[in-house]
């Protein structure tokens, strides 16, 4: 070829080609490169493990010859404090908790241990802060899988008040289904179980969908309900009942999956297509479980997933309430909770009807604070709501009862904690404690029959990444790294946590971030990364909470 002649067409051709693809492959390579990465593997402790396994195949001495008190958890699940009359002005109609209250122990200080589901029920369940065992935030699904995925996310979703997290680290799938109460944890059914007692759960589980991790494997012989951190109570379509949709990612996921995968209602291995209201439902099964039960000690947990997202709720419940003036959204989370009443009146009903109203324990707790993101509830006066460190996402209604054994009718204004659950639940089944482990609960039963001015705890703790937050005495810290907030507030005077005194306290400040520090020690890293942030607004200020 001389000089004049051009080069062929094909080399023209390639060089055109390799001019754009070789740019394309490297964004490619970039923008699609996997965030998955083995940091994040979950290695399960063994020796725990082993631990836990020799204390619940060793043989139990009991000290006493009478049977011990059957043991009843009624859990609610986004329920605001002042959204029900015991704690608040509101329309809506309690009246099977007032009695309860009536006739045992209302706490007004009453406390969870994070403002979020899954945590907050493993620390009950476990009786021990969930931050002892790496279950510091909620366990995801699923997390973004690359750059170009977050960029499509953070352009297109409405995310409302989500933000995901700077993730370039993700875990593996196999790390993801290993998301769940860690398996070297003594459960209060395991405890129960143990000790001669039946255990059943009817409602949410949300602590891990895999098999190891699931109800029958943690100490439970019965389950009927749902692994998820949700499930539609109807059918969508049935036409008696109100669906009233929120905007944003986490309520279309809600919808979206509300009867599929681990959303699916499920009686032990069976999966069932359920058609009753799930509320009534739920308190249908906890009666049944109570009949065949009856005749020996028993322990059941109900965790009803009211009013927790998707607002669903029968049709003539909600119209008594718009007939008040009360608009949609909020007559039909009003309406949920009316129906979660008349669901715990009809099991404490079954008690009564069974004879075993004076050797039943009985308590009543929310997971966390009510969710300001429906629009449905604001936890007014409390300050935040659920995915927050203020009283709205960690002060709850919280009800105890034990006739004959706590008085009826005590109002108890020292804090408290759902970590007493555990500890008092073991010492009235006069169980032994699993030895080497360390409890954080107390059992209350002392506190409350006894008039002297000890109180539960004089500390109480909190942590979800770099949200953190510690109680003592009437001063609480609130400390948020990210937003670079450190809030003082002294609750005696301000419960709603308006006036941050911190600039004024600086000693005070001290103290408690020293108290903070010192628990800190006793923790361990988180076993999952949050998949991201809760984005509270309050004073003008961004407050972002670790999901």
């Amino acid at each position: 070829m001389t000089a004049t002649q051009s080069p062929p067409r094909w080399k023209k051709i390639l060089r055109i080609f390799l001019a754009i693809a070789v740019p394309l492959a490297v964004v490619f390579s970039i923008v699609l490169r996997p965030y998955a990465s083995h940091d994040w593997d979950i290695v399960f402790d063994e020796k725990g493990i082993e631990q836990k396994k020799q204390f619940l195949s060793a043989p139990v001495v009991r000290d006493t010859a009478e049977r011990p008190p059957n043991i009843i958890i009624l859990v609610a699940d986004d329920l605001g404090k002042t959204d029900i009359p015991l704690y608040g002005p509101t329309p809506v109609k309690t009246p099977y908790l007032d009695s309860l209250a009536a006739t045992g122990v209302k706490f007004t200080e009453g406390y969870v241990t994070a403002s979020i589901c899954s945590p907050s029920r493993a620390g009950l369940l476990t009786g021990r802060y969930q931050q002892r065992f790496g279950h510091e935030t909620q366990p995801v699904n699923r997390y973004i899988h690359n750059y170009l995925e977050r960029s499509l996310a953070n352009t297109f979703i409405d995310r409302q008040q989500l933000e995901f997290a700077d993730l370039t680290k993700t875990p593996t799938a196999e790390s993801i289904a290993k998301q769940g109460l860690p398996l070297q944890e003594i459960t209060l059914a395991d405890l129960l179980k143990h000790n001669g007692y039946a255990t059943g759960i009817i409602g949410k589980w949300h602590l891990g969908a895999a098999e190891s991790f699931q109800p029958l494997n943690r100490g439970f012989d019965y389950h009927y309900g749902f692994y998820e951190a949700f499930s539609w109570y109807a059918d969508t379509t049935d036409h008696d009942f109100v669906n009233v949709r929120n905007r944003g990612i986490m309520d279309s996921h809600v919808w979206e999956f509300g009867r599929e995968g681990d959303a699916l209602i499920r009686r032990n291995n069976e999966i069932l297509d359920e058609k009753e209201y799930l509320t009534y439902k739920i308190a249908g099964e906890a009666i049944n479980f109570i009949d065949q039960k009856k005749d020996k000690p028993f322990f059941l947990y109900v965790p009803f997933n009211a009013p927790h997202t998707p607002f669903q709720a029968p049709k003539n419940d909600v119209a008594k309430l718009e007939a008040q003036g009360i608009d949609r959204r909020k007559a039909v989370y009003y309406a949920m909770i009316e129906d979660l009443d008349n669901a715990i009146g009809a099991i404490l009903k079954k008690v009564k009807a069974s004879g075993l109203e004076e050797n039943t324990l009985i308590y009543f707790i929310s997971d966390n604070g009510g969710a300001t993101y429906t629009g449905a509830t604001d936890n007014a006066p409390l300050k935040g709501g659920k995915m927050s460190l203020y009283e709205g996402g960690i002060n709850v209604p919280f009800i105890v009862r034990w006739k004959g054994h706590l008085p009826a009718g005590k109002v108890y204004d020292k804090p408290v904690s759902s970590l007493d659950i555990f500890t008092t639940s073991a010492a009235a089944a006069h169980a032994e404690l699993p030895p080497g482990r360390e409890y954080d609960g107390v059992n209350l039963v002392p506190y409350l029959t006894q008039t002297d001015s000890v109180v539960p705890h004089e500390t109480l703790f909190w942590r979800a990444g770099a949200n953190k937050a510690v109680r003592k005495g009437d001063w609480k810290l609130v400390i948020n790294r990210y937003d670079n907030i450190t809030a003082l507030y002294n609750l005696a005077t301000d419960k709603s946590e308006r006036n941050n005194v911190a600039g004024a306290n600086p000693a005070k400040v001290k103290e408690l971030e020293s108290a903070l520090a010192d628990w800190e020690k006793k923790l361990v890293h988180p076993l999952w990364p949050s998949n991201g942030f809760f984005v509270n607004e309050f004073d003008g200020q961004e407050d972002r909470f670790t999901l």
